[in-house]
């Protein structure tokens, strides 16, 4: 199972890169389409600010492009190889996966995103681990 301190954590579950202690969205759905890009502005852990600069995240958008080519590969794979479907339905296929995903295509490049800059730094009583 995932453990604190690996970034896989991080990205998967949206918590702080810094501590894994909270979740860095307001709401943890990523299906809240209304609050899909709401984020607290600090970790009420370890104070780290999120948004380093501002338009920070913009630079997400280049990692959902990967992120939307993995999810696009597997849905392929599994119409078109697994399934036998014809292209037709296999296009089908690949346009409802990125559609049904995008909220998760969102949050998890931006997880990912912001871990590229954050180290995992534990702490206790405000000393490091």
């Amino acid at each position: 199972m995932l453990k604190k301190g690996n970034k896989l954590y991080s990205i998967l579950t949206g918590s702080c890169p810094k501590c894994h202690q909270e979740s860095m969205y307001v709401n943890k759905n990523p299906y809240a389409l209304s609050q899909l890009f709401k984020m607290h502005e600090r970790c009420a852990n370890c104070d780290t600010k999120y948004k380093i600069e501002p338009s920070f995240f913009y630079g997400s958008m280049y990692v959902s492009y990967g992120v939307g080519i993995a999810f696009a590969t597997a849905a392929f794979v599994i119409a078109f190889l697994v399934m036998k479907a014809s292209l037709v339905n296999t296009f089908i296929a690949i346009v409802l996966t990125l559609v049904v995903f995008l909220p998760i295509i969102v949050r998890l490049s931006r997880n990912i995103w912001i871990n590229f800059f954050f180290k995992y730094e534990p702490e206790v009583n405000g000393q490091l681990e």
